[in-house]
């Protein structure tokens, strides 16, 4: 017994001796390696003059990739043909810039790599390294900086391009459409921007935001700022620059028929000047109306009654131009008067909006019914927008109230003459304490003025149009943090104006306050709003 013992003891000693060992021996890998990886050389030297290279090397003392290369090299002067850079989707010790294109003359160049380059292991960036050279005898050292803004929001694209076109005997207005820039540069995490290795010399100075990089602007897709004055170089000045999305130009795009008495003419641009007429012969109690589809550049042409015909001719009027369209008419079905109604929770002073998918023609006053939850019936009034092809319902509304909503056969008639059938709706309002009241009181004012409240989405929450007033009420704002925008209304047209690069037309004016307000339920908040550029 007492060996057994004995020789337990020792099998457990000799257990604890091995696995003692066993720690002291395991590796932990050593410090992490945190070190971006290091240039050893370039061919050419970084800075050369006078180059001539087709193929430039730049190597590293460690295995090195290229991360998300399209998006962070930028390239000064930008090139006709892209250049080729190596390695792609693999390690290298060494970057390879293939050039393709013909380098204009006595011209520096500038490879921004941004931070595209990291170490193979750890993923170590090494940040911001840029390649420059001169066709010519010395390096162009100048440079120009500045911030670019949006014109409208308070939130800013991000990567937006800083271009410079030389204003020389080559230039023109509308080289922004149709060449690349001379120089160009990238903002930065904060909106800044600076253009480097520029020579002496005039330049237009824009920035784009563009769906499709290639550095020309493209007006329906893309946002542009600019100066409208050329700059000079060398140059003190900072300059701000405001992006903004042009109107884009009218165009008539096309028509077809969508349903068996719709025609759908599709346009871009402005609507206000563009008129539809028939040109086919019709009969005499033939009868059209035109409607704006909700949220598309559509035109509805509703027309009775039906026409048995092949096909029918339209002329589409518009200030700028006058188009014809020949529309093939087709035995398809017809539309459906479906209604639908606005949000079912109102303030005290919205209306009850329902909408309807064919044209309304008449309403019945007679046939509506509005009940509290007492059981109370409510005077109302209809009105007809024509505009929206809607119904706006205006009833004397408590807080804390329910009501019930009632539509009898035949309240509404649409243009093909169908009713509706029985439909019943119900809305709710809140205590007013569930809201918060908000004075605005205006420094600096240059009147008109559009006061806002913008949610952190940019989404107007509410809007008033001041015209001399210094102090601007918001009652019944839901509680929420907001901003607070005003737009200088310089044409007093009562809506934000955007800019026309061609036309030199600047954006208006948007200022925002410094600090976004608190709304509190029940509260009356005062802000004192102070305008600046």
């Amino acid at each position: 017994m007492r060996k057994k013992i004995a020789k337990l003891g020792f099998l457990i000693a000799i257990s604890l001796i091995l696995s003692h060992c066993a720690n002291r021996g395991t590796t932990t890998g050593g410090d992490k390696d945190e070190t971006p990886p290091v240039i050893i050389s370039s061919s050419p030297e970084n800075f050369s003059i006078n180059f001539d290279a087709k193929e430039i090397e730049i190597q590293f003392d460690e295995y090195v990739k290229l991360k998300n290369i399209q998006k962070q090299l930028i390239i000064s002067p930008p090139m006709s043909f892209e250049p080729e850079i190596s390695p792609v989707g693999a390690a290298s010790k060494k970057i390879t810039i293939k050039i393709f294109d013909t380098l204009q003359s006595n011209t520096t160049y500038a490879f921004n790599f941004g931070e595209s380059i990291a170490d193979n292991n750890e993923g170590n960036v090494f940040p911001y390294y840029k390649y420059v050279f001169s066709t010519g005898n010395y390096i162009d050292s100048l440079s120009v900086s500045g911030i670019v803004l949006d014109a409208l929001n308070k939130e800013v694209d991000d990567r937006v391009a800083v271009l410079l076109y030389e204003v020389d005997s080559n230039f023109y207005d509308s080289i922004v459409y149709k060449q690349k820039p001379k120089y160009v540069a990238v903002t930065d995490s904060v909106s800044s921007f600076k253009l480097e290795n520029i020579k002496k010399g005039s330049y237009l100075l824009t920035a784009l935001k563009e769906e499709n990089p290639d550095y020309t602007f493209q007006q329906k897709s893309d946002k542009i700022a600019y100066r409208t004055q050329s700059i000079t170089v060398p140059s003190d000045t900072a300059y701000v620059l405001r992006l903004f999305k042009e109107s884009v130009d009218y165009n008539f795009k096309r028509a077809k028929q969508t349903s068996k008495n719709k025609i759908s003419f599709g346009y871009e641009g402005d609507l206000e000047q563009m008129k539809i007429n028939i040109l086919s012969d019709v009969p005499e109690n033939f009868s059209s109306l035109v409607i704006k589809e909700k949220d598309k550049d559509t035109l509805n042409y509703w027309f009775r009654p039906n026409l048995e015909v092949d096909s029918l001719i339209f002329q589409i009027i518009h200030s700028k131009s006058v188009d014809t369209a020949v529309v093939r008419i087709k035995e398809l079905k017809s539309d459906s008067l479906i209604l639908k109604s606005s949000s079912s929770s109102l303030k005290l002073d919205d209306p009850y909006i329902v909408s309807a998918s064919t044209p309304l023609e008449f309403i019945d006053e007679t046939k509506l019914r509005i009940i509290d939850k007492d059981s109370i019936f409510l005077k109302s009034s209809l009105v007809l927008d024509s505009i929206s092809n809607s119904l706006v319902l205006n009833f004397d509304k408590t807080e804390k109230n329910n009501y019930k909503i009632q539509l009898l056969p035949g309240a509404l008639t649409d243009f093909y003459g169908t009713q509706n059938d029985t439909l019943d709706y119900s809305a709710t309002t809140k205590f007013q304490s569930d809201y918060g009241n908000v004075r605005i009181n205006i420094i600096n004012g240059v009147f008109p003025l559009i006061i806002q409240i913008i949610n952190p989405k940019g989404e107007v929450i509410e809007s008033y149009l001041a015209e001399n007033s210094m102090t601007v009420d918001f009652k019944d704002v839901s509680p929420g943090i907001y901003f607070l925008r005003a737009i200088f209304d310089s044409n007093q047209n009562g809506m934000f104006d955007t800019g026309d690069y061609l036309n030199k037309i600047q954006p208006e004016r948007v200022s925002y306050a410094s600090e976004p307000i608190e709304v509190r339920a029940g509260w009356d908040t005062i802000e004192e709003f102070v305008l600046t550029d």
